[in-house]
């Protein structure tokens, strides 16, 4: 690696992600970044400030664990994005989100558990998802719901994610060896 990459590479593995509980790997066994970090390798000038953008969406929005977490699955599931369902489901599951949310999430069903600020949550993401927009209804539902910044980081999350799922995607990420993949293609990757 280069040194500019290898500075994109620590950051990574010795910021909040690795104070965060472990409950996916981040690297393989030979040290190799999983998931969307490894094609942020290939020009660290972008990958630096994406990492950097992620980390904030995750350590330092105002979304609640579970409005984020809620968020990143309905969109993973509305993307068939694999790697994000695995890694999030994993998460998911250790801030508290049951096996019924997270089934509710996967199938586009309603799940009477939901808060109504998740329920919230769910149609902000569909809507962006869907239309790349809110309508007056929905957006004045999420500022009362929600308050301005919390809507503000919802559509930021949105974006990021959307963003590692079209890396994901071109550069074909696998799994890690023996996880199953819900949606996708069983694809080569592509080295980043």
């Amino acid at each position: 690696m280069t040194a500019e990459q290898l500075e994109v590479y620590r950051s990574i593995l010795e910021g909040p992600r690795a104070r965060a509980p472990q409950v996916f790997a981040v690297t393989d066994d030979d040290g190799r970044l999983e998931g969307p970090f490894n094609a942020l390798l290939v020009d660290p000038r972008l990958g630096g400030p994406v990492q950097a953008l992620g980390t904030a969406v995750r350590f330092a929005s105002s979304l609640s664990d579970r409005q984020r977490e809620i968020a990143i699955l309905e969109l993973a599931s509305r993307e068939r994005c694999d790697f994000e369902w695995y890694a999030h489901e994993r998460i998911g599951r250790a801030i508290g989100l049951g096996d019924d949310e997270l089934e509710a999430l996967e199938t586009d069903a309603e799940c009477a558990s939901f808060s109504a600020d998740e329920v919230v949550v769910r149609r902000v993401v569909r809507s962006l998802h869907a239309r790349r927009d809110l309508d007056d209804d929905t957006f004045d539902e999420a500022t009362r719901a929600l308050g301005p910044p919390r809507l503000a980081d919802l559509v930021v999350l949105v974006g990021y994610y959307q963003l590692l799922s079209l890396s994901l995607t071109v550069w074909r990420t696998p799994l890690p060896d023996g996880q199953g993949r819900p949606w996708g293609s069983e694809a080569s990757p592509r080295e980043a």
